[in-house]
């Protein structure tokens, strides 16, 4: 079998979960169990989202 037509498919697969683990560190900067106000979290988001806007 020709592997070699497997990479795209891996390189996808690297692509979508590097881009999953970014989008989610806002939520992992805090333990779910600590309240904190919601426009803090929103901030967080925009500047994450903000700078994977800036790396596509």
């Amino acid at each position: 079998m020709q592997f070699w037509i497997l990479v795209p498919w891996l390189v996808f697969a690297l692509a979508a979960g590097t881009k999953f683990w970014r989008l989610t560190t806002a939520f992992r900067r805090k333990p779910l169990g600590t309240s904190s106000s919601t426009e803090t979290f929103r901030e967080a988001l925009e500047q994450t989202w903000q700078r994977d806007q800036g790396r596509s």
